[in-house]
């Protein structure tokens, strides 16, 4: 009997140490879940912030030009971000959001660049406006003040060779002995620049005859002249100027008086300005043109 009872009570042995044991696969399990847990969160704290700037540039596409994601505390916040070590000048304050232009590229954020850009054009307004000078003086201990115009534009520095026939008589593309001693008295400045230099050529709205056929040829052959002058007599390097004629598409002056005639009939050399266009669009502005 004694036999048979323990035989009865060895399954209810076993069974009771598998019901002890069995709370082990729950705990496992939860443990499990836990680990998972940590591994999610401290995959969160580690931001990548090449991502975040460009999420942040996204959604202020989206909104306007707003400070979107930053000036906020928490996860952001430079005392508990991570990566706040790697990206040195992160920070809370407010930071413009870059904006998206017409062309679809993003456009520099405006409080942080446009004073930059201001003081480059002016910087680039005043280099030029030396060059204006300097041409200016030369001109006037030769005698020949006030023998061209000159203009600061977008696109550079404009000398304005206007005929009024001390350059080119009407439909010819000789140059007078007068053209060609300014044009020796400009060079030597233009030659000292590193700048290229546009020689574009002009025409009144008289119809031609003879030599040239229309405008065209008689502009783009006196812009042609102007630039044989400066390489071949006064040594401005070939490869930083180019020429090119507009005909009668670009007159100063409307009209066919004798005085709008004379001002059409001209050649412009212009000093390219070589900074950026967002400077180059406030140079008549911060130049007073």
């Amino acid at each position: 009997m004694a036999a048979r009872s323990r035989r009865r009570q060895a399954p209810d042995e076993e069974h009771e140490v598998g019901g002890a044991e069995r709370w082990l696969v729950s705990y496992g399990d939860m443990l499990t879940v836990l680990l998972g847990l940590f591994i999610v969160l401290y995959a969160m704290s580690q931001i990548d912030m090449q991502k975040f700037q460009s999420l942040r540039q996204s959604l202020a596409a989206g909104f306007g030009n707003e400070s979107i994601l930053v000036g906020q505390s928490g996860v952001l916040d430079e005392t508990n971000d991570p990566a706040a070590g790697e990206e040195p000048g992160m920070s809370n304050a407010l930071v413009p959001v870059p904006t998206i232009d017409d062309l679809g590229q993003v456009a520099p954020p405006q409080s942080l660049t446009q004073k930059a850009l201001v003081a480059a054009a002016r910087a680039e307004a005043d280099r030029l406006q030396q060059v204006q000078a300097d041409i200016a003086a030369r001109l006037a201990a030769a005698g020949l003040d006030g023998s061209v115009q000159m203009r600061i534009t977008e696109r550079g520095l404009v000398i304005g060779l206007i005929a009024d026939d001390v350059f080119f008589a009407p439909a010819s593309a000789e140059l007078t002995a007068a053209a060609q001693q300014i044009l020796d008295m400009v060079a030597p400045v233009l030659v000292a620049l590193e700048d290229d230099v546009a020689v574009e050529g002009h025409a009144n709205v008289l119809p031609v005859s003879g030599r040239y056929a229309t405008n065209w040829e008689l502009s783009a052959d006196r812009a042609t002249q102007v630039l044989r002058h400066f390489v071949e007599t006064d040594g401005l390097p070939a490869g930083r100027v180019m020429a090119v004629g507009f005909g009668d598409a670009r007159p100063l002056a409307e009209g066919a008086d004798e005085n709008s005639l004379a001002m059409n009939r001209r050649v412009d050399v212009v000093v390219l300005s070589g900074a950026p266009e967002s400077v180059r669009e406030l140079l008549p502005q911060v130049a007073g043109n």
